[in-house]
């Protein structure tokens, strides 16, 4: 389980958010909502063991989840605002190293995201929404079992959306957690929402 007790950020001079707490179970969902400036992507690098809080404390089986960042960063994938795709390199190459991880085909991954035709191609010639696809192939290779998204829709259209949300089933069934940062309706049933509130 990931626990947060009074989280805080402070960003230079400015209180991003404080005093946030919620619990992720196994196989639970959280919707991170709220305006521009709420602190939804401070708060999910926070999660992912980036940035440290300013009070607080994000526990993992009720341990300092952030005791050692390297045994956090194995227990999370994370989706940024940016794909981190290689552009010279084909949509499967872009998931080589993802896949020798794991221990899976990368070909699996495309094919989830309906991406197999494109598996030969440079990743600068894909459009927008099939680089988030491609991105979020990436992260369903992980055997990380809490994936942190910022967006995760950015970008797909109605399908695409629609085998996200299988994705995700998929990922929560197998006992894994999802936070996601969306201004719009996420194929997450059940989920919690919390919702931020600039400072």
């Amino acid at each position: 389980m990931l626990r947060a007790e009074g989280l805080t950020a402070i960003r230079g001079e400015r209180l991003v958010f404080r005093d946030l707490s919620f619990a992720v179970p196994k196989g639970g969902a959280l919707i991170l909502s709220g305006r521009n400036g709420a602190g939804k992507s401070t708060l999910l690098r926070l999660l992912a063991g980036l940035v440290r809080p300013d009070a607080g404390r994000l526990l993992w089986n009720e341990a300092d989840a952030l005791a050692d960042r390297t045994e956090h960063g194995a227990r999370v994938a994370l989706l940024g605002h940016q794909d981190a795709l290689k552009p010279g390199l084909t949509a499967a190459e872009n998931l080589a190293f993802a896949a020798a991880l794991s221990g899976r085909q990368a070909r699996d991954a495309l094919a989830d995201l309906d991406l197999e035709e494109l598996a030969e191609l440079p990743a600068r010639m894909l459009s927008a929404g099939q680089k988030r696809r491609l991105a979020l192939a990436r992260v369903s290779l992980s055997a990380a079992p809490l994936w942190l998204l910022d967006e995760p829709t950015l970008g797909l259209d109605d399908p695409a959306v629609e085998r996200l949300g299988g994705l995700l089933a998929r990922h929560r069934e197998a006992g894994g957690m999802i936070v996601a940062a969306t201004h719009v309706s996420l194929p997450l049933r059940g989920a919690e929402t919390l919702r931020l509130h600039a400072a």
